[in-house]
């Protein structure tokens, strides 16, 4: 089991890192406020779960153990795998996620796509009780390089990565970023994502 992966970022793309550790290079899929965090060159250390099936290994990287742990939990509940439990910590950051289940706001559940009304109830009634078992943790303070490219570019290529189409992300992104000028790449992020959410 590959419990975290440490090295130079060779390669961000719109779903995954490719970091080079001991002379091999793994690919790990990550989630668009994870990836907006690394540079190509960079070194870097990502916490990781890896998932073995019988045709595939997957890696999958998270900037720290807290989300790594909420990953493995968000897959007890029936029907939610791998891909969805990331498409969950994609639109709702670890924190937000929690007080979605501790509230049972099955709303916020349903802004991710692929969840709805009755598979957000489930994961309310499975998760609000556990979700507290999971530490909180914040990384280390300088574990994360910060990112170049200038925010409204990252967040448009995240929203696209999570199959918004490209003129209605950037429709979000510019209304987001009008209204807080001076808003990171998550915040910016978020607010971009419920915005999309509202609108659906």
């Amino acid at each position: 089991m590959i419990a975290s992966v440490r090295g130079e970022v060779l390669e961000v793309a719109l779903d995954h890192v490719v970091i080079e550790a001991a002379g091999v290079g793994y690919r790990l899929n990550a989630t668009p406020a994870t990836l907006a965090t690394l540079t190509r060159g960079e070194d870097t250390r990502l916490y990781t779960s890896m998932i073995v099936r019988e045709d595939s290994m997957t890696l999958f990287g998270f900037a720290d153990t807290e989300a790594r742990d909420l990953f493995g939990l968000l897959q007890t509940v029936s029907g939610v795998g791998p891909r969805l439990a990331m498409a969950v910590l994609a639109v709702l950051e670890p924190e937000a996620l929690r007080k979605a289940l501790a509230e049972s706001n099955v709303g916020a559940l349903t802004r991710v796509p692929g969840i709805g009304k009755r598979g957000a109830e489930r994961m309310v009634v499975e998760l609000r009780d556990k979700v507290n078992l999971v530490p909180v943790q914040a990384g280390p303070p300088g574990s994360v390089p910060p990112a170049i490219a200038p925010v409204r570019d990252q967040v448009i290529e995240a929203l696209t990565g999570l199959s918004f189409p490209l003129k209605q992300a950037e429709q979000a992104v510019d209304t987001v970023l009008a209204e807080q000028p001076a808003a990171g790449t998550s915040v910016a992020l978020r607010a971009a994502l419920n915005l999309l959410g509202k609108n659906r």
